[in-house]
């Protein structure tokens, strides 16, 4: 009996990364997925790697930040599967590190559409058909970013903070429905987004200082954070809501310091 068993999620930004990693574990514990990005190569490499695997995951390429988009692949996964157990809404995007003052109205959109609407327009177009149900796990991916400064660009840390309050409101929105909402704030882990910091601690020879400002000295794996949306979306943490959980190594557990000589 896998963890999720008879369930239906879907997870956005699953062509890579995180996304990826969560739809090959929701896959392995029994649930039946529609996994959904813009990169239709990378999602046909996820879906293909669950079905070859004996999972049942359908791809559906779509904008996560556009309103019609949503709505469609959330029809989709009710007619393919007859259900909506959970939703993990993790597509985003960076934004890069352009300076404050060089930051334009049209950068901070489209950082905001994708990282912030999207989330929410992941909420408002499931959360009626699991209300209906009187269940349902809606998951969203945050940052540390939203928690403190310097973990991200200004509009990227501003769409995560906003991903933290969207987590708790569309929880007290919901009250008494059996729809749950959380989100997980990861730390830095190795995915494409952040693949160039890693490239060039590689390339200058600093590999071994990745991930030296959290207690665990190390970075993350997409593995680790799908382990804890494996939790939200099943059944364990049934009364868990509201809630965002930093996947840090620590880091935010502390102020910035100076590491001791041990």
């Amino acid at each position: 009996m896998g963890r999720l068993d008879g369930k239906v999620a879907i997870v956005t930004g699953a062509a890579s990364g995180i996304g990826r990693a969560t739809s090959i574990l929701f896959a392995r514990e029994g649930a039946r997925l529609l996994v959904v990005d813009q990169n239709a190569r990378g999602l046909d490499e996820t879906a293909g790697a669950i079905t070859r695997h004996g999972g049942t995951a359908q791809a559906h390429t779509a904008d996560t930040g556009r309103g019609e988009n949503v709505e469609a692949f959330v029809d989709r996964a009710l007619s393919a599967f007859g259900a909506l157990d959970v939703v993990y809404a993790n597509a985003g995007i960076s934004g890069g590190l352009i300076p404050l003052f060089e930051q334009t109205e049209d950068y901070w959109r489209q950082v905001l559409q994708t990282n912030l609407i999207g989330p929410f327009l992941a909420i408002k177009h499931a959360a009626p058909h699991m209300i209906e149900q009187g269940r349902g796990s809606i998951i969203l991916t945050a940052s540390v970013a939203g928690l403190r400064a310097n973990a991200g660009g200004a509009p990227y840390s501003a769409s995560k903070a906003g991903v933290i309050s969207l987590a708790q409101t569309a929880a007290h929105s919901l009250s008494g429905t059996g729809v749950r909402v959380n989100a997980i704030c990861p730390g830095l882990i190795e995915t494409g987004m952040t693949r160039p910091i890693f490239d060039h601690a590689r390339a200058h020879g600093t590999s071994d200082k990745i991930g030296q400002l959290n207690p665990l000295d190390r970075a993350g794996a997409p593995e680790e954070i799908a382990a804890m949306a494996l939790f939200l979306a099943g059944d364990e943490s049934s009364y868990v809501n509201g809630q965002a959980f930093p996947v840090d190594g620590g880091l935010s557990s502390s102020l910035p310091f100076t590491r001791a000589i041990r």
